[in-house]
């Protein structure tokens, strides 16, 4: 722990690299410079996952950002098989985050019944996502090519619960998991055909730059915060208490 606490100290420097890349791909997008978007995207995700290690954070973390690169790259070729390749990229970037928020989540929330009825609020907010997942689903299913439809619908249940875990790792991390819905929620939106907003790739990737850079702060200050966060190592597979409860939602929200 004091090791992590003298790499934060001493690395306060924010991302330049990562904002200057940033910067320059939403320019590049906005202008309609596609060869300069298109070079500059790969670059973004390991520029944020050096920021990363560079301040001690998780290596778990860094490998999330990492699984992002991969998505984003396949998903600048065309045809299904990239697409859903990159899916799946993401998909284990997700399962990253949800180990992460195993380790050092519900620390903002009480273990023991809850200081202001955590568990009944837990439950609530579950509901609430569980509902976005299936009411977003049965919106767009229709408009879904035949084969993406099945891994779409999965992956936006683990996207969802990606997002309601952040919730218990403070509000950075809240808000970038938001952000992660939203983003992905414009880009299956025109999978489906629907209304987009003017030039969509930008807001995709503005969206999906601010939920990756506030996920990897949440996480980091979370981790920083809690001594035992530090040093416990969970089982990578081991799921909060508050993600069953997503999950579980999610499931009775499908149900007549």
């Amino acid at each position: 722990m004091r090791a992590f606490r003298r790499s934060s100290r001493s690395s306060r420097r924010p991302p330049l690299a990562f904002a200057a890349a940033a910067g320059v791909h939403l320019g590049a997008l906005a202008g309609g410079a596609e060869p300069v978007a298109r070079a500059t995207k790969p670059v973004l995700m390991p520029l944020l996952a050096e920021y990363v290690l560079r301040r001690g954070g998780p290596r778990t973390l860094a490998l999330a950002l990492l699984f992002g690169c991969a998505g984003d790259t396949l998903l600048q070729a065309t045809g299904e098989l990239p697409f859903l390749l990159g899916m799946g990229a993401f998909a284990a970037g997700h399962a990253c985050y949800l180990a992460l928020f195993a380790r050092h989540g519900d620390r903002h929330g009480d273990r023991n019944g809850g200081r202001q009825g955590d568990r009944g609020a837990g439950r609530r907010l579950a509901a609430g996502y569980a509902a976005v997942w299936a009411g977003t689903t049965a919106l767009l299913w229709p408009g879904l090519p035949a084969g993406l439809r099945p891994p779409v619908a999965f992956y936006g249940l683990l996207l969802t619960a990606t997002a309601f875990g952040a919730v218990r790792t403070g509000r950075r991390a809240a808000a970038g998991g938001a952000l992660f819905l939203l983003s992905d929620g414009l880009i299956a939106s025109g999978l489906a055909g629907r209304p987009q907003p003017p030039a969509p790739q930008f807001w995709i990737m503005l969206t999906y730059l601010g939920a990756q850079f506030l996920l990897a702060e949440g996480v980091l200050k979370a981790a920083a915060d809690s001594t035992e966060g530090a040093r416990r190592r969970p089982d990578p597979l081991r799921v909060p208490d508050v993600v069953r409860q997503f999950f579980t939602a999610a499931r009775a929200s499908t149900m007549p």
